[in-house]
């Protein structure tokens, strides 16, 4: 099932939104669709990468033995 949200965004934005809707015979739509899930799977890997940051108990790895693992 699909939900409609309402947001505003600068003029500027749904102009270059409208280029690109136009440029790719795509609605604005799915243009936004789109970009909001890209958006949330590169927020949930940050996320990820943050936890790992902050554990205390996960090793680092400098990129000399990173290099080495890789046969570089």
């Amino acid at each position: 099932m699909n939900t409609a949200i309402s947001v505003r965004i600068p003029q500027k934005l749904a102009d270059d939104l409208d280029g690109i809707a136009r440029e790719t015979e795509r609605s604005r739509s799915f243009i936004v669709q789109k970009a909001l899930e890209s958006y949330i799977e590169d927020y949930a890997d940050l996320q990820v990468a943050l936890d790992r940051l902050r554990d205390k108990a996960d090793p680092i790895v400098t990129s000399k033995e990173m290099r080495k693992s890789l046969g570089l």
